[in-house]
């Protein structure tokens, strides 16, 4: 099925020139906390893109109904709705990384990412048109997060999903694993690198470009 402009910006935009990390700013506190292991970044990533996903589409189909005087708390309802069925199924099935991910996954109620899209999209727009915004916001974010968690594990742990892909013989001829890889400053480090050359790529989000 071919989309439509609209949508395909809905979808693509957030990718790239309408990140909401790298261009809005947004989702940057579990960017530098969930990202010291590639696993925990994979699954929160998945988690969001599937939370902002549902919770657009459903929003969107109860836009012509909800009273605006009480659209952020039937927003939040909606949110910790599937926010809870996320936690509980990770429970069941990726225990370990869900206590790796701690309280940021409940966090994600509260994630700027998530509510500014039902506020400035999906009230706006329909459900499909809201389900690829929320994809695309989902990935845009998760792809930061993965980016993050990959350069954080293997030269943080020489490992990667846990399983050691830096040869012993690296080890023997005195290379050392970076520590401060482990630490959220470097989180934000490496946030700032993709940032410069996010921004070196795209001239016209550079500030006083016309």
């Amino acid at each position: 099925m071919a989309l439509s402009a609209k949508a395909k910006q809905a979808f693509l935009g957030p990718l790239n020139k309408n990140n909401p990390i790298l261009v809005q700013v947004l989702g940057i506190c579990s960017a530098l906390a969930v990202t010291s292991k590639l696993e925990p970044a994979l699954v929160m990533a998945i988690a969001v893109t599937i939370v902002t996903a549902f919770g657009n589409v459903i929003i969107s189909l109860l836009r012509k109904t909800i009273p605006n005087r009480i659209r952020i708390i039937v927003q939040l309802v909606v949110v910790a709705a599937l926010v809870t069925i996320v936690s509980e199924v990770l429970k069941a099935y990726a225990y370990d990384v869900n206590k790796q991910l701690s309280v940021f996954v409940g966090l994600i109620v509260t994630n700027c990412i998530l509510m500014g899209r039902l506020e400035a999209f999906a009230l706006g727009n329909g459900p499909w048109p809201s389900f690829l915004d929320g994809i695309g916001n989902g990935l845009g974010y998760g792809w930061i997060l993965v980016t993050v968690g990959f350069f954080r594990e293997l030269l943080g742990s020489g490992t990667l999903l846990g399983h050691r892909v830096i040869p012993q013989a690296f080890y023997n001829a005195g290379y050392e694993n970076n520590g401060l890889m482990m630490l959220a400053p470097m989180a934000l480090l490496l946030v700032s690198v993709i940032i410069w050359i996010h921004r070196s790529r795209n001239t016209d989000l550079q500030e006083g470009a016309n």
